[in-house]
């Protein structure tokens, strides 16, 4: 059975577990009702801050999802940041009832990464991209670079950064994380076939969302 909990994801919200868990035991005494709610609040945080394993499809042309969520965008555009190219986008909406971890799209070395700061427009909103805090990646192989951007959302207020520059990652593998609703964003080459549509929900690090070219 796949690995559902991982102590480096769930410790991210060590702080808030052990706030609900001391308020949880506190309003006991004050109405169970009360304690109830807050244990409520405790499982739902765990439940968040889920992790589960995932089957990586091995084909190295393959290109998967950096995040669970619903495909909110596929549009074609400048990314001025990195590549300085015309890419196909494939925005990533992530609900709080998704999996938060982000993972590589492909096999490939981090030779970018690059925090910003910003505000915190609804991960929905048109100009959240350009607008919300975000943190850039740039994952490079011999086939390509793919570039993933984590954008905070209304809720989401932290992005977590596990890998550095010069990292070298398996495609699939777990990179960082967002905090609570928030919004992925893959920038692919145009030559890359694009296997999703908008609306469909996908998996980090298991969907197939494009392949490269041989």
């Amino acid at each position: 059975m796949p690995s559902v909990m991982r102590a480096q994801t769930l410790s991210e919200a060590r702080w808030i577990l052990l706030i609900l868990a001391l308020l949880a035991t506190g309003s006991w005494f004050v109405s169970p009702w009360l304690s109830l709610i807050f244990l409520a609040l405790f499982l739902f945080t765990v439940g968040f801050f889920r992790d589960p394993d995932r089957p990586v499809p091995a084909d190295p042309n393959l290109i998967v999802a950096a995040a669970d969520g619903t495909v909110s965008e596929i549009v074609e555009l400048d990314e001025n940041e990195v590549l300085k190219a015309k890419t196909r986008r494939v925005g990533i909406f992530l609900s709080i009832f998704d999996v938060h971890t982000n993972r590589a799209p492909i096999d490939g070395r981090i030779v970018y990464r690059q925090h910003r700061d910003g505000i915190c427009l609804d991960a929905r909103d048109p100009h959240c991209s350009d607008k919300n805090e975000a943190m850039t990646w740039a994952f490079e192989n011999l086939r390509a670079t793919i570039v993933v951007r984590q954008l905070t959302g209304a809720i989401a207020r932290r992005i977590v950064a596990w890998a550095e520059i010069g990292d070298e990652l398996k495609k699939g593998e777990r990179f960082g994380m967002i905090r609570f609703g928030s919004r992925t964003e893959l920038y692919l080459p145009l030559n890359a076939e694009v296997f999703v549509k908008v609306g469909d929900h996908v998996l980090g690090g298991s969907t197939i969302i494009a392949r490269l070219p041989n």
